[in-house]
């Protein structure tokens, strides 16, 4: 079913969002290459990953559920611009810590700043992007993620440093934060802009009275919605900040070909929404995040069971598979919540796959100490599964 029409955004804001969620990526994808020499650094277990995205999360949740409050107070382009200076700040801190403990400390702020740079832009980009351009908008994000591990893998072997590598990652923060300052009275007069009719489940433009967080909260829809997006974070950024340690320590690949396989990853999911967005408005969101789901089931058995070569081309088809999922849920919430129902809801879906994106590296390492590198792939597995069960779930209640 496709979305509802949608008013057409200016398009310098487009190009600006785009370049946020390119941006938006690269911090937390470039832990899964740093990861083995930060843990040697300062001397910690393979589950010490799980804290630093504990940490990541816990400031993410706090800015993306009172990510609506921000917005008003803010508006949109200051509040992009103060968030993503935050995240540049923070990894000036990670990149000088002396010690694990800062390190970590400076791990929430980061948070803080993703999690109302992306709360914003997808509640900017679900009320007026089409479904091709909410697709093409989370390929930015791929590609950022893509930039990500070549960057850190950069830096470590040209510069043999981490630090580095978090450094050059914040100038292009300093440089985004920039963009956003200097257009935010574009944001600013783009936000009184009337939505296009056809936003409510039924087409009406009217606007209903706001419900309140406990109500949008007990809605069943809302509650699968936010689970979805919890497990699917969860396996995006499980898979991708694990290939690394797991083919380099786990399979004896080499530092450059490991680092080179978790770059395509991540680029197989900037691929794959470029090449969704051709088709996404043909196709429809619940048929893409159909074939999606079954492409990352057969990706992720074949990086759990496979032999390498096939293995490797797994880890591909996984990141190529995930494309359509995340920025086709989002689209799809204004037409099945309303958008004064779905205001609440995307705020509470973006921090949900947060804290998917943390419980699950956490519980990898966790696994990989007690059990062995090789049972990460098979938590992968056991949750793309788990996604394909509350995908038909989700269907049949809207249907």
């Amino acid at each position: 079913m496709p979305s509802p029409a949608r008013a057409a955004p200016r398009a310098l804001l487009v190009v600006v969002a785009y370049l946020g969620f390119v941006s938006l990526a690269l911090p937390d994808v470039a832990h899964g290459v740093s990861w083995p020499f930060v843990r040697e650094a300062f001397a910690l277990p393979q589950s010490g990953l799980g804290l630093i995205m504990a940490g990541t999360a816990a400031g993410f949740f706090v800015s993306s559920f009172f990510a609506g409050r921000l917005l008003e107070a803010f508006g949109v382009g200051r509040l992009l611009a103060g968030s993503t200076g935050l995240v540049a700040a923070a990894l000036v801190g990670i990149a000088v810590a002396p010690s694990f403990p800062v390190f970590l400390a400076a791990a929430p702020l980061v948070g803080l700043g993703s999690g109302a740079i992306d709360s914003g832009l997808n509640a900017y980009a679900a009320a007026r992007f089409s479904a091709r351009h909410m697709t093409w908008l989370h390929a930015a994000f791929g590609f950022g993620a893509a930039c990500g591990p070549f960057l850190m893998t950069g830096a470590l072997v040209v510069g043999g440093s981490w630090r580095l590598g978090y450094s050059t990652i914040a100038l292009i923060m300093v440089a985004m934060a920039l963009v956003f300052l200097s257009t935010r009275g574009l944001w600013r007069a783009d936000a009184g802009r009337p939505i296009a009719a056809g936003d409510g489940p039924s087409g009406e433009s009217a606007a209903p009275a706001r419900p309140t967080t406990r109500a949008a909260l007990a809605h069943p829809v809302v509650r699968l919605q936010i689970a979805m997006f919890c497990i699917y974070v969860g396996v995006e950024y499980g898979a991708g900040l694990w290939i690394f340690t797991v083919l380099s320590e786990g399979r004896g690949l080499s530092v450059e070909l490991a680092g080179t396989m978790a770059g395509l990853f991540w680029g197989g999911l900037f691929v794959g929404r470029v090449g969704f967005g051709l088709v996404a408005d043909r196709l429809g969101e619940d048929r893409s995040v159909r074939l999606g789901l079954a492409g990352m089931a057969l990706g992720a058995g074949a990086f759990a069971l496979a032999p390498t070569p096939i293995g490797l081309a797994g880890i591909v088809l996984l990141g190529l598979a995930c494309a359509p999922v995340y920025p086709m849920l989002m689209s799809r919430t204004p037409a099945r919540l309303g958008e004064a129902l779905a205001a609440h809801a995307i705020g509470f879906q973006v921090s949900a796959a947060m804290l998917g994106g943390v419980i699950f590296p956490a519980l990898g390492g966790l696994l990989a100490d007690a059990i062995g590198l090789d049972a990460v792939p098979f938590m992968v597995l056991a949750s793309v599964l788990a996604l394909v069960a509350l995908n038909v779930a989700l269907e049949r209640r809207t249907a």
